[in-house]
């Protein structure tokens, strides 16, 4: 039987009060500690902390993947498993409960987690099954020098986003005013739902795995996505979110929605041609069609431990992580991420996820479903957005891919 999901962390109180400070590693005993997760700086971050758990009896390795959710169910259904640590966010963990494939976490919380705060803890049906330690968003960065140059206003919505981009492009600032992560695969996936989100629409019929995008709401995405293009680097299908970083620290774009975890190494003294990071300022995510949404999905990102692993390496690797969130890391390291533990204090870095929470941005559905519309966003949409499709074929192509898998799944 599939699951419905429901969280109860709310990313919508992000300034945190301080809690219970946590010590050394401390691990008592033997263990083995094997982290699967995503490849960007704040995880890298948490994983290094976590080995310095590494002793004479405890080993701690980490794989920092962008493929890591394609590894994550073959990885964690062997027995034992190749991992015991999953990092995971809204939708990686969909996967990984649908299979029964990590454990439950309450023993764990009360006997290793007291420097965690209730709403890091992930509960479904009542069991706390991740820990969650920051919340993400991807959210507008914008260069105040080049839109005063431009005599206009930093934009809050698409439209006004798409006006500025004309007119910096006709005072001849830059040639390519807007980028954005495109790339035909999931971050152009990410890209549709971000703005379908926006519409204030929901993805799939009340109660049902029914697809619901293919009407004005979806064809307002994808107008919009397309006439983005027309400000971007004529390389944009090549472009992820790295990609895009790399172009707007290089100067050679104005504005861009890009990931919060990746704010502070953008607004860093380090990489970046002169002027960019004195004007840069990160705001909330832009609105789309007259909506008053943020066009952004909330996100969290947290751990969970595999099922198919020793009591003594789940314990062992419940409590590497909690050293590896710990306040004190926290504290030393307050620009990685828009971090969700005790004491957390938001700096610059935060400011845009901030805003794109408190503006009311809806999280990343969570529906056991959703994986299998993003999948098809992520190949369908690919010749809609290099221009050689048009709106109407690629929902259609969507719905289809869609309904194929869904059938396939028993949802339909």
């Amino acid at each position: 039987m599939k699951l419905m999901l429901k969280t109860t962390v709310s990313l919508g109180v992000l300034c945190l009060t301080a809690g219970a400070a946590f010590a050394d590693c401390g691990i008592e005993g033997a263990g083995s500690v094997r982290i699967l997760g995503n490849d960007f700086e704040a995880l890298r971050l948490v994983n290094t902390t976590a080995e310095e758990c590494a002793s004479d009896s405890v080993t701690v390795s980490a794989n920092a993947t962008a493929e890591h959710k394609n590894l994550q169910v073959p990885a964690l259904s062997i027995n034992p498993a190749e991992y015991t640590v999953a990092e995971v966010a809204n939708n990686s963990i969909v996967p990984l409960l649908n299979q029964d494939l990590i454990r439950p976490l309450d023993n764990l919380v009360a006997q290793y987690g007291a420097s965690l705060q209730p709403n890091q803890l992930i509960k479904i049906d009542g069991k706390t099954m991740a820990v969650a330690f920051m919340g993400n968003a991807q959210h507008l960065f914008y260069r105040k020098d080049i839109l005063d140059q431009a005599g206009v206003a930093a934009p809050t919505s698409y439209e006004e986003m798409l006006a500025a981009a004309a007119k910096i492009k006709e005072a001849g600032l830059m040639d390519y005013p807007v980028a954005a992560s495109v790339k035909p695969g999931w971050d152009l996936a990410a890209e549709f739902v971000n703005d379908y989100l926006g519409t204030g629409a929901d993805f799939f019929a009340p109660g049902s795995a029914e697809l619901a995008i293919d009407n004005e709401h979806g064809l307002k995405v994808l107008e919009t996505m397309r006439a983005m293009t027309k400000f971007m680097d004529p390389d944009y299908l090549t472009f992820d979110a790295n990609s895009i970083k790399a172009e707007y620290e290089a100067g050679k774009t104005a504005m861009m929605v890009e990931w919060g975890s990746l704010a502070g190494a953008t607004i860093d003294d380090e990489g970046a041609a002169e002027g960019v990071v004195a004007n840069t300022v990160l705001a909330a995510a832009p609105t789309i069609g007259g909506s008053a949404i943020p066009a952004a999905a909330l996100w969290w990102d947290g751990f969970a431990i595999a099922k198919n692993i020793s009591d003594e390496d789940a314990a062992a690797s419940f409590q590497a992580m909690v050293h590896a969130i710990s306040p004190e890391m926290v504290a030393a390291n307050p620009e990685v991420a828009t971090w969700l533990v005790a004491g957390y204090e938001p700096g610059p870095a935060a400011v845009g996820v901030i805003a794109t929470a408190n503006g009311g941005a809806r999280a990343y559905p969570m529906q056991p479903y959703m994986g299998l519309l993003h999948t098809a966003l992520s190949a369908e949409l690919a010749e809609f957005i290099a221009g050689s499709e048009d709106a109407e074929q690629a929902l259609a192509d969507v719905k289809a891919a869609y309904d194929t898998a869904a059938k396939e799944g028993g949802y339909l």
